[in-house]
């Protein structure tokens, strides 16, 4: 009986463990399928830019698709155009599963030449790819240039006459559209007037303000200043025309004889800790969002255009896309 009873002891422990270890495994399972309490995307300059817009855009498509229940809240975190933001993601919350940060190629331009400090492009995860923009060049809209060559006319007569406002320093991605359509006309970039702004916020106030000239910057900032009849674009980086009854008038820089081409892909990261479990519900969020037609009419009323990518395939890309903007920075004297 003693023996019995022994082996049915250890039967019942090793039923009871096993159910146990089933009960821990559906709550981790549950835990992993939660939503974010709460929900934040961190915008990396002040409001009003490219950044803005990314997070916006996230903030009411993941609500619009009853992927988040409760609201996301954007929060602004400027300072060396996505520097500070990516510095105190990878150093001070690093397993925040709450937050995602937008970036754009600009980040990537940035990273390429080590403006984000000590920390590369492995520092952070990949997690979408969302959209595209365009690089572009405006002007207000009684500016005396009316065209592309109008423009190139006047840096070839004198580049320390015209002020052109980038959002970035020198080597950032405004500088670096701009740089391209220099050397294309046959100007040394390093000639240019420039002014460095911290997004694109404030270059489109500094531009209609009269601070400036120029501003070197990108079609989704840009169109609503179009609409309103404040400001006008000289030329869109893209390949060809973009879709739409305002893009579709803006005629490329290519077209006009310049060939620059300047995609800007926009997106978001987390920080380098957070679980699988988490990057993995942000991911499954994303992958359904870019499925979503709903989410493609949403992205387009904000001038952006479909680059879907998330992931591993993301990172991927992030890797290559680094690597090749490294070298374009070498070309143009700006790593040393």
């Amino acid at each position: 009986m003693t023996m019995t009873r022994r082996t049915f002891g250890k039967g019942r422990m090793a039923a009871v463990a096993l159910m146990g270890a089933l009960s821990l495994g559906a709550a981790v399972q549950a835990m992993a399928a939660e939503e974010p309490r709460r929900p934040e995307c961190i915008a990396p300059a002040a409001p009003g830019g490219g950044f803005d817009l990314t997070c916006k855009l996230a903030q009411s498509a993941l609500v619009q698709e009853n992927i988040l229940s409760s609201p996301m809240r954007v929060t602004y975190m400027p300072g060396g155009v996505g520097a500070v933001a990516y510095n105190t993601v990878v150093a001070q919350r690093p397993s925040d599963a709450n937050a995602i940060v937008a970036w754009s190629s600009g980040s990537l331009l940035n990273l390429s030449q080590g403006k984000f400090g000590r920390f590369d492009e492995s520092a952070v995860r990949w997690l979408a790819a969302v959209g595209t923009s365009y690089g572009a060049v405006a002007v207000r809209a009684d500016s005396p240039y009316k065209n592309l060559d109008d423009l190139v006319q006047a840096l070839r007569k004198d580049p320390s006459k015209v002020v052109i406002g980038a959002g970035g320093s020198v080597g950032g991605q405004d500088w670096m559209q701009t740089a391209l359509l220099a050397k294309a006309a046959g100007i040394d970039p390093q000639k240019m007037r420039y002014v460095a702004m911290e997004g694109g916020g404030e270059l489109a106030t500094s531009l209609l303000g009269g601070h400036i000239q120029v501003a070197s910057t990108d079609i989704a900032d840009s169109v609503p200043h179009v609409e309103s009849g404040d400001m006008r674009i000289l030329a869109v980086f893209s390949e060809e025309r973009l879709p739409g009854d305002v893009t579709g008038e803006i005629p490329t820089a290519i077209e006009q004889g310049y060939d620059v081409e300047w995609p800007v892909i926009r997106g978001f990261y987390v920080g380098p800790e957070v679980s699988d479990e988490a990057y993995n519900w942000w991911k499954d969020a994303f992958d359904k969002l870019l499925a979503s037609e709903d989410f493609a009419q949403l992205r387009e009323s904000r001038e952006l255009y479909p680059f879907s990518m998330t992931g591993d395939e993301l990172n991927d890309y992030v890797t290559k896309r680094v690597g090749e903007y490294r070298e374009l920075a070498g070309q143009f004297g700006l790593i040393q």
